[in-house]
């Protein structure tokens, strides 16, 4: 829980990120994800999160300028203590290792197997520490919204 608060205060203060010229505003929204019966998800605040509890995270992206903004990229941190849930993040995701080089998911790379041949394999999504979509042009006033999923460890 200790976790869950610092994520938290510390997401929070990215929950409104302005762009250097401040034409491009972020806004964060943390929400845990709660199967009811039925199988039915509903999206609840995340004050509260237990090891194994799944948060959903919806950054909104907006151009709050006059002017369209060009070659935008949203860029979201895998929290310490997560770990991202293949599958869940929008469409267009790459993912990185190190906040540098971001690639297509699923990451691979080349290990010597026990036979001493050079082979690519997965990189297992919790490995993975950020995120990062190509939005393209953000026209004037328009605003993008991207989502992922990450479990509580």
């Amino acid at each position: 829980m200790k976790t869950l608060v610092m994520l938290l205060l510390g997401l929070a203060a990215l929950g409104r990120v302005a762009h250097a010229d401040q034409s491009l505003v972020a806004s964060l929204d943390a929400r845990r994800v709660v199967t009811e019966t039925g199988g039915v998800e509903k999206l609840v605040p995340a004050d509260v999160a237990r090891p194994a509890d799944v948060v959903e995270y919806r950054t909104t992206y907006q151009n709050v300028s006059k002017k369209p903004l060009a070659n935008v990229a949203a860029t979201l941190p895998i929290p310490a203590g997560f770990v991202f849930l293949a599958g869940t993040a929008t469409r267009g995701a790459l993912a990185s290792l190190d906040g540098k080089t971001y690639a297509a998911m699923p990451l691979t790379r080349r290990v010597k197997g026990a036979d001493g041949r050079e082979q690519v394999v997965e990189i297992p999504a919790a490995e993975y520490r950020f995120l990062r979509w190509q939005l393209g042009d953000l026209p004037a006033d328009a605003s993008r919204v991207v989502v992922a999923r990450m479990r509580m460890e």
